[in-house]
This record gives C-alpha cells, sequence and structure tokens, in this order.
C-alpha cells in the first residue's frame, strides 16, 4: 500500500505589507502551518487541521480575520468564512456576522449541523446561539490599528461612497491541508475591504471563489479583492485545472494569470494544494504571507 505523506499550505493575505509588518505576517503563518503539521503528523483530518489553523489566525491580530478585523462603513465588523470537505463536497459557510470569534467554527457547524451550506447575518448568529457559541463584545475583535483607520477614513473621506479598496488591506487568512488518508480540505475566513458597505460580502465565504476542496481535483483557499475573485470562480478554477493535469504550483499560476488578465484585472493570491499532496502559491499583489511544509518536514514561511 503507497505511504501518504500529509502536507499543508497557509496564507495570511495577498496586499502590499509594509515592512513594519513583514515579521509579524511571518511568524503568523509560521506558527499555524506549525499548528497544522502538528495535528496532520498526529494523525488529524484534514478538515479538523485547516479549522484550528485558521481559528489559530482568526486570534492572531495580525490578519483581517476574527479579531483584527477591518470596520466597515458604519463601524462595525462582519466577518464571513468558509470550510469545505474534499472527501465528501460538504460545505459550510457564514456571511456578515458580527460579534463571534472564531467564525470558521460556527461554518463547520453549518456544515455538520444543517442541511444548509450558507448562513448569513442575524440568521447565522441565531444559529450560532443555538450551538453555544457566545457573543462577544465587538471591543473584543476591534484593535487599535483599525479602529485608527477607520476614524481618519471618517475623517478625511465621510462626503464620499465608502472605498472599499482605499488604504491598507490587511490579509483574510485560509489552509488548505491533504491527510494522512488522501483526504483534502479548505479553509478561509476574512473580516472583508476596510470601509465595506454594511453586508457586503466578497468571496471569501462563497463556494468555489473564497475557498473549494475535492479529492478527485486538488484544494485552494484565496485571498484578494473579492469582486474580482469571483468573476473566474477562483478556487474552483485552480481545482479544475489541477483536475485537468497541472500540478498546484502550475495551477496556481495559471489562476493568477487569469484574475490579472485585461478583462478581469484582478488582485490577489491563491494557495493549493493537488490530489499527490504537492503544494503551489501564486499572486500579482506586492505580497502574499503564507507558509508551507517542506519534503523533509520543516516549515517555509515567507513574504
Amino acid at each position: 500500500m503507497k505511504t501518504i505523506l500529509p502536507s499543508l499550505i497557509v496564507h495570511g493575505g495577498a496586499w502590499d505589507i509594509p515592512p513594519a509588518h513583514h515579521k509579524a505576517h511571518i511568524e503568523g503563518v509560521r506558527q499555524a502551518a506549525q499548528l497544522g503539521w502538528e495535528l496532520l503528523q498526529s494523525g488529524a483530518s484534514a478538515l479538523d487541521t485547516v479549522e484550528q489553523v485558521v481559528r489559530l489566525m482568526e486570534d492572531d491580530p495580525t490578519f483581517d480575520a476574527g479579531r483584527g478585523s477591518h470596520l466597515n462603513s458604519a463601524g462595525h465588523i462582519e466577518l464571513d468564512a468558509l470550510i469545505m470537505d474534499g472527501s465528501s463536497l460538504e460545505s459550510g459557510a457564514v456571511a456578515a456576522v458580527q460579534c463571534i470569534r472564531n467564525p470558521i467554527s460556527l461554518a463547520r457547524l453549518v456544515m455538520t449541523h444543517t442541511p444548509h451550506s450558507l448562513l448569513v447575518g442575524i440568521g447565522a448568529q441565531d444559529f450560532a446561539a443555538q450551538m453555544g457559541i457566545p457573543r462577544v463584545p465587538e471591543e473584543e475583535l476591534l484593535i487599535g490599528r483599525e479602529l485608527e483607520r477607520w476614524q481618519e477614513w471618517k475623517r478625511t473621506a465621510s462626503s464620499q461612497p465608502p472605498n472599499v479598496f482605499g488604504g491598507p488591506i490587511f490579509g483574510t487568512v485560509g489552509a488548505v491541508a491533504y491527510d494522512k488518508n488522501g483526504n483534502i480540505a479548505a479553509a478561509t475566513s476574512t473580516g472583508g475591504t476596510p470601509n465595506k458597505l454594511s453586508g457586503r460580502v466578497g468571496d471569501s465565504p462563497l463556494i468555489g471563489c473564497g475557498g473549494y476542496a475535492d479529492n478527485l481535483l486538488g484544494g485552494a483557499s484565496a485571498t484578494g479583492l473579492g469582486e474580482s475573485l469571483m468573476k473566474i470562480v477562483m478556487c474552483k478554477t485552480v481545482c479544475d485545472l489541477m483536475g485537468g493535469g497541472l500540478d498546484a504550483q502550475a495551477a496556481a499560476e495559471e489562476a493568477v494569470r487569469r484574475l490579472g488578465s485585461e478583462r478581469i484585472r484582478g488582485l490577489g493570491g491563491v494557495i493549493a494544494i493537488d490530489r499527490e499532496g504537492r503544494v503551489g502559491y501564486a499572486y500579482n499583489t506586492p505580497h502574499m504571507a503564507c507558509a508551507f511544509i517542506l519534503p523533509d518536514g520543516t516549515i517555509a514561511a515567507r513574504i
């Protein structure tokens, strides 16, 4: 019987990361990859692994997910998340939820405890209460960096429509794992774009856009400007390319080429694992924080 070696790749967002933030981003994705690798080595499933890895990054204020997320134009934090199991093609997602510290775990409960794939807003928050997930004060998710950024935006642009792409965009987080049984799973979580309109939902919680996993194809998690990523169904595109014979690296590169085409002119990045467990990543922004496991079991973390 062929021995299956697990693999893992994580990202912490694709954008123009200022040099002062490089160290925190590299360390953040490194810690996430370390946790994921330990879980996979101990026999954890790909699905359990991506949930726990994304939870760790949601708790890290370095990233735009969970604690540390951007404020919307009304001054509130609204969160989106998606998780998908490549063995069954089951998925769960939540969008525009408030006061939930770890939306990725709520997304998994949508998958396992409802007949649905996506819950949004108040309905998702009511479901969280039913599942025993406590609401946290919004202040618990808000950090000084984001409050200051939002206050500055209000001072300088309060008479203008929300500039959803303006200012520094800290990163969406995601993970793709391949376990000892050959199962693939993907997860993505985000606070969305800064100053977005209330109720705006980007690519992250949408199956095939922000994430996708299929044992027969591979798995992927995306980051960037969601309105562009949705146009090419980014992660399903990557997985279909892998299913067509490209390895994870070539598929990621081709999908990013399409994202940046003259027709789309999108910005972002993607991580992937193919059905052989090979990892790949690509982006067309100045930076993307990512970490993955090398063949010798060591972790490569970079921007």
